[in-house]
């Protein structure tokens, strides 16, 4: 499967990744990618850039080295109402807002409390990905994400890195193969994303395509894999 573009990537901005942009750029271009998402992690992550980091992107060319260049934030979710820690007058100057659940940024719930607050966060406008809802450590009622996902125009994301075996999250594998089988049903078209945090990550989604694979995935509801399919989770 051909990869056009990646949209989560992080930088030493984000306080606990370890390469530069022009770094990540660098071996976008070098893999062929068509385009690259820069998705810094909010400042309510330990060590991340603060608001004014993100009202900056003025500054990019929307083109460089042959990669197109999206501008975009993970933004972390901060309540069981979908709350998030980027105030509107930021998030509507992004490209697309990854929207996640992070233990620094808040407690799990139960099933329904964790569900709750990715439906929440689906119901901001500016909100286009539900990054990795695939840890244990956040059950989630997927019979219930998967239809909210679709009625709000949300891809939710194949993390590359939550099969790494030294990520933190727990049990990916059974839970992407319980929600990539609802969501076929569904045909919800889903996002692959490698969030990287070290430059040679960016691009790479060999696990999760092998996940797609096995999951008999639809390839044609696969956003990364057509050159158009990021225009699915731009901010309109």
């Amino acid at each position: 499967m051909k990869i056009y573009f990646d949209l989560h990537t992080h930088t030493t901005a984000s306080g606990h990744a370890f390469s530069t942009f022009k770094e990540n750029l660098e071996e976008a271009a070098s893999k062929g990618l068509s385009a690259l998402g820069m998705s810094d992690h909010a400042p309510a992550m330990p060590g991340s850039a603060q608001a004014i980091y993100f009202t900056n992107f003025k500054c990019f060319r929307p083109e460089v080295m042959g990669v197109r260049i999206y501008t975009g934030v993970e933004a972390n979710i901060m309540d069981f109402k979908g709350n998030l820690d980027l105030d509107e007058a930021v998030l509507q100057k992004m490209d697309y807002v990854i929207a996640s659940l992070h233990m620094p940024c808040i407690k799990p719930g139960t099933p329904k409390e964790n569900t709750d607050a990715l439906i929440g966060a689906m119901e901001n406008p500016y909100v286009k990905i539900i990054g990795h809802p695939d840890d244990d450590r956040y059950p989630l009622e997927y019979e219930r994400l998967i239809p909210a996902a679709l009625k709000h125009r949300v891809a939710l994301e194949v993390n590359n890195s939550s099969f790494n075996p030294r990520s933190g999250r727990q049990n990916a594998g059974k839970n992407v193969m319980k929600w990539l089988s609802i969501a076929k049903e569904y045909r919800l078209p889903v996002i692959l994303g490698s969030d990287a945090h070290i430059y040679y990550d960016v691009g790479d989604m060999t696990e999760a395509v092998k996940m797609l694979k096995a999951a008999g995935y639809p390839p044609e509801l696969v956003l990364n894999a057509r050159e158009d399919g990021v225009q699915y989770v731009l901010n309109r």
